[in-house]
């Protein structure tokens, strides 16, 4: 009796924590992407402001959003046709060619483009490699493939820090030196916010398996 207890309890804790992990997907990207439409308001009504105070004496309250609205309408009405797609794709050759910025602007772009929803395909699948040190082991998604001069397979594998899976380190790794899995790539991204607490059965066998 005590043991059927005790086996019901953990099934009620693990699905309580799987629901709160739900909510915490749902959540955090909603709070992020406030953070950051609040951020622009606020720089927006900054520069409006003085202006707006020079000519009518005082503040506007709601200008930013305003202008901020208006603005990212603007910007989707325009990157909606053929003609905003070129004047935006010649923004972004023009910005290419600025030294050190280049490499930042589309670094970013391409991960963030990873993350989407329509980019997370990209990921071509959820490895185990040998990180930080020989003997430990972490959850990666390979990025990509190549070929050394010498003809071996080479993969870049992207390794997600725990609880924020947009941040993280990236390892050039040799074939025989991954663990390959079936794991979902939205599967294995539960597992690295949910810190582990998510660990699905697949990844457990593998823990101990020589790389």
């Amino acid at each position: 009796m005590e043991e059927i207890k005790q086996t019901n309890g953990q099934r009620i804790r693990r699905k309580i924590g799987a629901q709160f992990l739900e909510g915490l997907l749902v959540v955090v990207p909603i709070v992020i992407a406030i953070w950051v439409l609040v951020w622009i308001f606020s720089a927006i009504d900054g520069l409006l402001q003085p202006p707006i105070r020079a000519i009518l004496g005082r503040r506007l309250p709601g200008v930013g959003l305003a202008v901020g609205l208006i603005l990212i309408y603007l910007v989707g009405l325009i990157a909606d046709n053929v003609l905003g797609r070129r004047l935006i794709l010649f923004g972004e050759a023009l910005l290419a060619r600025v030294p050190v910025f280049r490499y930042v602007y589309t670094g970013v772009r391409e991960f963030l483009k990873r993350f989407s929803a329509s980019g997370r395909g990209q990921f071509a699948q959820v490895v185990l490699v040998e990180f930080p040190r020989a003997g430990m082991r972490a959850i990666g998604f390979v990025t990509n493939e190549t070929v050394s001069e010498s003809g071996e397979k080479l993969f870049t594998v992207f390794i997600p820090t725990a609880p924020n899976p947009t941040s993280g380190f990236l390892e050039i790794v040799k074939e025989q030196d991954i663990v390959r899995t079936n794991i979902p790539v939205e599967e294995a991204f539960k597992i690295v916010v949910s810190g582990g607490a998510m660990l699905s059965p697949e990844i457990q066998s593998k823990l101990f398996r020589k790389v």
